[in-house]
């Protein structure tokens, strides 16, 4: 199972993050959790600086915008590959 973080203040940029990331985790067929973070001390353990902010099994994969569901797509691609 992989675990998904949307790290932000849940600002309306940080909600379509959120839901961008489930539609394409869905679209892959992956088994997975959501879970938002919106606790400061939370994401300052990440290193983030700015959000939105997309984590993936602990590893910071995306900070400071939204990116697009190619791109999520890709990065979770990329993700599962290197988890192989």
């Amino acid at each position: 199972m992989f675990k998904i973080k949307v790290l932000g203040s849940g600002c309306s940029k940080c909600q379509k993050l959120a839901e961008t990331c489930s539609a394409v985790a869905d679209s892959l067929e992956l088994d997975y959790q959501l879970v938002k973070v919106t606790d400061v001390e939370e994401i300052m353990e990440y290193g983030v600086m700015s959000t939105p902010a997309l984590v993936i099994d602990e590893q910071v994969k995306l900070t400071g915008r939204l990116a697009s569901p190619a791109e999520i797509k890709a990065l979770m691609l990329a993700h599962i590959e290197s988890s192989v």
